[in-house]
């Protein structure tokens, strides 16, 4: 995969989950180039894209909670952010504009379910590709990689990577992924670890100078960083790799091939980097398109 140490990647509405998380930010006005739906669009044998035409819009399961990637706002009721720009992407690409959209927030353990019984047409919100999914679901993509990272007050130079935690106090979501990852390889002392439900609230420590560093994936803490890059960064040295995926049905390969197309097109054509720049990017972490894998 070609990723560019997404050091902070994508950014995060505060999840809560093992890996990811969930829960919300205040706002999210991360908004890339409206696409146009394409004319007479075909994907021959993809069952997934006849029942699309035939019920006239496209449902995509995505996540409302993580600003900058997946988010509604309260407000307006509208949908923003990096995943979800790369879902209206595929969409305009099967011909379907923004009216034909029907968003549908679903739980990340609901994820697989969604999609084996059709509730959506595919999937689109930090959904990591692991071996274990692909046993039941498919995957275009990955359309980014994540890993896991840092977030540390702007003005913060002692904190450049994991095997600089030792003696700082580290803030993560209560039996997350991260926070095993950080206990496991005793990258700080068990003293200094603080968990909570919500990544909001370690971000809130951060700013208070409780904690020195949040972690969890980089695409979450992009988020955060985005939202007030004049106080917080992403240290960028990330160590694990999550590369991000598109959720399809299983059995549906003409679909999963036609959305891997419009994937590499927008990699190639600099619509993908246009996405990023005007939702993650925002950080200040530049990111890399990944390499498309075609299993």
């Amino acid at each position: 995969m070609r990723v560019r140490s997404l050091a902070a990647l994508l950014l995060a509405g505060g999840l809560a989950l093992t890996g990811c998380g969930k829960e919300g930010s205040p706002t999210d006005t991360g908004a890339a180039p409206s696409q146009a739906a394409e004319a007479d669009v075909k994907v021959d044998g993809s069952t997934t894209f006849e029942k699309m035409k035939s019920r006239g819009k496209v449902v995509i399961g995505v996540k409302e909670d993580q600003p900058n990637l997946g988010f509604k706002d309260a407000t307006t009721n509208k949908y923003s952010g990096f995943d979800v720009d790369i879902a209206r992407l595929v969409a305009a690409k099967l011909g379907f504009d923004e009216s034909k959209i029907e968003y549908k927030a679903i739980a990340s353990a609901g994820r697989e379910q969604a999609l084996i019984n059709g509730d959506v047409d595919y999937y689109v919100g930090t959904y990591t590709i692991n071996d274990g999914r692909k046993e039941k679901i498919a995957f275009a993509g990955p359309y980014f990689v994540a890993g896991q990272d840092l977030l540390v007050r702007k003005d913060d130079a002692s904190i450049t990577g994991k095997d600089t935690l030792m003696g700082k106090k580290v803030c993560s979501v209560t039996g997350s992924t991260p926070i095993k990852r950080i206990k496991d390889e005793k990258l700080t002392e068990d003293a200094n670890i603080t968990e909570f439900q919500n990544y909001s609230q370690c971000v809130s420590k951060l700013a208070e100078g409780a904690v020195d560093a949040v972690t969890t994936d980089d695409a979450i803490l992009k988020g955060y960083a985005a939202q007030e890059p004049d106080k917080f960064k992403v240290v960028g040295a990330p160590f694990s790799k999550e590369p991000y995926g598109i959720g399809l049905n299983k059995e549906d390969k003409p679909l999963r091939d036609k959305v891997n197309d419009i994937l590499q097109a927008a990699m190639d054509d600099g619509t993908w980097k246009s996405i990023y720049d005007a939702t993650l990017g925002k950080s200040g972490s530049p990111a890399e398109a990944p390499a498309i894998d075609r299993y």
